[in-house]
C-alpha cells in the first residue's frame, strides 16, 4: 500500500466505531479529526469530503461483518443445515461485540439513509439483497441435496430469516436486553426445521 493508501486505511479503521455508534449524518468532520487526530486538510487530502469517508467506513463495516460471517458459513459442515445453525451460533455468540460497536452496520445505515443520503441507501440495499442471496444459495443448496424441501422457496424463508435476525437486533439494541435477539433466533432455528419437512418432496 501506497502512504496515502495507508493513511485513507487509518482514517477508516479509526472511525469505524464512530459512525457506526453517533450516526453516518451526525459524524462531523471535527469529530473524524479527533478521532484520528489529523487535521482537517489532512482529510480532505484524502477524502474529497465527509460523505466519501461515511461510505469507506459503511464498506469497512459491512465487509468486516460479512467476513466473519463467511468465515463460518464456508467452513465444512456434515449437513448443510448445520451450515445455517453455525449462522444462527455466530449471532448468539458474538451480539456483544456487535452491541458494543453501535449495532448492525447494515441496519444502522439503513436506518439513517434512507431518504437523506441516496448513494449510501444505494449501498445498504446492495447489500442486504448479498446477505439474502447468499442464504438463499445455502438453502437451494440444501434442496439439490434433498435435505430441504423442494416445494419451499428458497429466498423468502432467507429474507424472513435475516428480517428476524435484523429485528432482533433492533429491539434488543434499543431495550439493552440480549433476549429479544435470542427468541428471533429461536424462530430462524424454526424455520430451519420447518424447511427440512418432507425432505424429499
Amino acid at each position: 500500500m501506497s502512504k496515502a493508501e495507508k493513511t485513507r486505511q487509518f482514517i477508516i479503521e479509526k472511525t469505524a466505531v464512530l459512525f457506526n455508534t453517533k450516526g453516518y449524518l451526525s459524524t462531523s468532520l471535527s469529530d473524524i479529526s479527533e478521532a484520528t487526530g489529523l487535521t482537517k486538510g489532512s482529510i480532505y487530502g484524502n477524502f474529497e469530503n465527509k460523505d466519501e469517508v461515511a461510505l469507506a467506513v459503511f464498506q469497512y463495516n459491512y465487509g468486516t461483518l460479512r467476513k466473519h460471517m463467511q468465515e463460518v458459513m464456508k467452513e465444512e459442515y456434515p449437513t448443510v443445515s448445520d451450515q445455517l445453525y453455525a449462522l444462527v451460533s455466530f449471532y448468539r455468540k458474538h451480539w456483544p461485540l456487535v452491541f458494543k460497536t453501535g449495532g448492525c452496520p447494515l441496519m444502522n445505515a439503513a436506518t439513517e439513509a434512507d431518504d437523506t443520503f441516496p448513494v449510501l441507501s444505494s449501498q445498504v440495499k446492495n447489500s442486504f439483497e448479498s446477505w439474502i442471496a447468499a442464504i438463499t444459495e445455502i438453502i437451494r443448496s440444501g434442496q439439490e441435496k434433498n435435505e430441504f424441501s423442494r416445494t419451499i422457496d428458497a429466498k423468502e424463508y432467507a429474507s424472513l430469516s435475516v428480517t428476524l435476525i435484523e429485528g432482533g437486533i433492533l429491539l434488543s439494541k434499543s431495550t439493552g436486553n440480549e433476549r429479544h435477539l435470542h427468541y428471533a433466533l429461536d424462530r430462524v432455528l424454526q424455520l430451519i426445521t420447518e424447511i427440512q419437512k418432507n425432505p424429499y418432496h
